[in-house]
């Protein structure tokens, strides 16, 4: 199942049974709101902290994932998830609440990618029977950890994205019906130097590149392959610079088949400034918004590219540079075993 360097090919291709997306009062106002299973009116979601309201985002989506794929919680067998926040607690106390087997996962705004591929990998060879697995993301609380709490009201410089209020669930299975995830490309850890913490996409770019290259080449396939690419959170900028850069290492996509997660979830009209961002924001557009095109027949193969920059606080207040790495997973629906 290994072919090429990095990727994995399921042969079994475990089913996305069932998914949910949860989300905030500014995803409410945004472009895909109708693709959410939950919305709140507010960032507290009756919770007296943030980071308390970002747990809830974690087991509501968990709850509403198992009650769509109409299984018992207890036949879930593990947990795959992960946040932005110290020590991932909103993702590893909503998994004390589920009283499940638990992996937490960190790979930043990547890591709805990394438990797909992680989790598709132990359903292929028959590890569970079913598995959960989920990303989230909460603005205010993000912002408090890695820049500046929103009640500073300080300004951001057009480069900078919105953290996205949200979690995002899918049910895996090796049987069922549903998008059945066909293979995987591991990313490798990319620096180019950038220190500036409001230019994610612009850091993040060349990772998603390096992936995508990857990925072609060690399936040995083309762009054409698919109906739709889309990265996790470049935004406007980082997508332009993705686009440059594939086109420099001679792999050209269609400007309307690459498309970014952070584009899709919030309308023109809304301060995102360069797009959306945060872990919640390619497993949000992904568990709701892309699959159900996909199960309404309008997409029948897509590559998921999940975009994530390792930084820490502390390693921003010690100067180091922006690590970044991506994930890809390809996900097939309508064709010959669906």
């Amino acid at each position: 199942m290994m072919q090429g360097h990095a990727t994995w090919v399921f042969e079994n291709k475990p089913v996305i049974i069932s998914s949910a997306a949860v989300g905030g009062p500014f995803e409410a106002n945004g472009a895909i709101a109708d693709d959410f299973d939950l919305l709140h009116e507010d960032l507290w979601l009756g919770e007296d902290s943030y980071e308390k309201a970002h747990k809830v985002l974690f087991e509501e989506a968990y709850f509403k994932a198992i009650e769509k794929a109409n299984v018992d919680k207890e036949k879930i067998q593990f947990i795959l998830a992960g946040d932005l926040i110290n020590q991932i607690t909103p993702s590893s106390f909503a998994a004390r609440t589920l009283g499940t087997p638990y992996f937490g996962l960190f790979g930043a705004c990547s890591t709805s990618m990394e438990g797909l591929a992680l989790g598709a990998f132990i359903v292929n060879h028959g590890g569970a029977k079913y598995l959960l697995t989920a990303a989230g993301s909460h603005n205010a609380a993000v912002e408090k950890q890695f820049r500046y709490p929103t009640e500073y009201g300080g300004q951001k410089p057009p480069t900078a994205q919105w953290t996205v209020t949200g979690a995002g669930a899918a049910v895996l299975s090796d049987k069922g019906e549903g998008p059945r995830v066909t293979s995987a490309t591991i990313g490798k850890v990319i620096d180019m130097g950038l220190s500036d913490p409001f230019n994610m996409g612009g850091a993040m770019a060349p990772a998603a590149v390096d992936t995508i290259e990857a990925h072609f080449r060690d399936r040995n396939i083309d762009p054409s392959y698919y109906d739709l690419i889309v990265t996790g959170d470049l935004g406007h900028i980082g997508r332009e610079v993705s686009l440059d850069l594939l086109k420099k290492h001679g792999l050209e996509i269609e400007d309307s088949k690459y498309q970014d997660c952070g584009l899709l979830i919030y309308r023109e009209d809304q301060p995102v400034l360069s797009g959306g961002s945060g872990a919640g924001c390619s497993a949000t557009v992904l568990y709701g918004h892309i699959l159900n095109r996909m199960k309404k027949g309008e997409l029948k193969r897509i590559l998921v590219v999940a975009t994530g920059a390792l930084l820490s606080p502390i390693s921003f207040q010690q100067k180091e540079t922006i690590p970044c790495i991506a994930h890809a997973v390809s996900i097939e629906y309508g064709g010959e075993g669906n």
